[in-house]
């Protein structure tokens, strides 16, 4: 079983580890076979489950029946769920729905945002609720952004970007995910935080690689994000299945050779 010593571990020995998104019990099972190392249960399932056009329409029920499906099919991955927009600004309804998400079977929480999470970050770990923190385009404020954009690339964003993860990191946060950030900005806030440093759109120097399950198999609707590759129909899946893509990708990542140079933004 993975757990978060697995993954200090890991980064401790330069080994990379894998992050897939995941819904139901079916995938859950073919994930394990192919020994994917973590499983988040993300808010991507409003888009890509439920057909809405953001992650905002969410709710916490979604996640914990999500969680629950995983939860019971699992036996290998560590469980990452997401706290949906809006459900954790205020102190005593975040406690709450992390142990609604907890008890349904996540082994980690992930929240959105930068050092105004600290109070939350602390408050959760001393209770003995992980988090993970998701900073660079964090898709629950993309009417804050004005679209899906690469974060970071202003010296006064980047500034900010590790100042925000130091600072979540010394409230306690046990993992952060980077997305759409420079590779070169991924890189220094890998290697100045201690803890597993998650990355999608972010280059091939954070600690693991998290894709959305849907777009790695090529069941991308519309533009396919710069950083997606479809390991289903890649030449290299000799097993022409999904499960021949979830090695792929297990592999891929292992071996260093995703994300390539033409998955990341400068």
């Amino acid at each position: 079983m993975t757990t978060l010593s697995t993954l200090n571990k890991f980064k401790k020995e330069g080994t990379k580890f894998t992050c897939l998104t995941c819904y139901d019990a079916m995938f859950a099972r073919m994930m394990d076979k192919a020994q994917i190392d973590t499983i988040l249960i993300g808010d991507s399932l409003g888009m890509v489950v439920q057909g809405h056009d953001s992650t905002l329409p969410v709710s916490v029920d979604d996640i914990a029946y999500h969680t629950a499906n995983i939860a019971r099919s699992n036996e290998h991955a560590l469980i990452l769920a997401d706290l949906p927009f809006m459900s954790y600004v205020v102190l005593p309804e975040a406690i709450a729905n992390s142990r609604r998400l907890m008890q349904a079977g996540a082994h980690v929480i992930k929240i959105e945002g930068g050092s105004e999470l600290c109070d939350l970050v602390t408050t959760l770990a001393q209770a003995g609720t992980p988090t993970c923190v998701h900073l660079g385009l964090t898709p629950q404020s993309v009417n804050v952004f004005g679209g899906y954009k690469v974060q970071g690339r202003s010296e006064q964003a980047a500034d900010k970007l590790l100042d925000d993860a130091k600072a979540v990191v010394g409230a306690g946060a046990a993992m952060l995910v980077l997305e759409c950030v420079p590779a070169a900005l991924a890189k220094a806030v890998t290697e100045a935080v201690e803890v597993p440093v998650i990355g999608i759109g972010a280059g091939a120097d954070t600690d693991g690689q998290v894709l959305v399950m849907h777009d790695m198999l090529g069941m991308t609707h519309g533009r396919v994000p710069r950083f997606v590759h479809d390991f289903l129909t890649d030449e290299r899946n000799t097993q022409h299945s999904i499960e021949g893509a979830f090695a792929l990708y297990k592999q891929s990542v292992t071996e260093g050779s995703f994300p390539a140079s033409q998955h990341q933004f400068d």
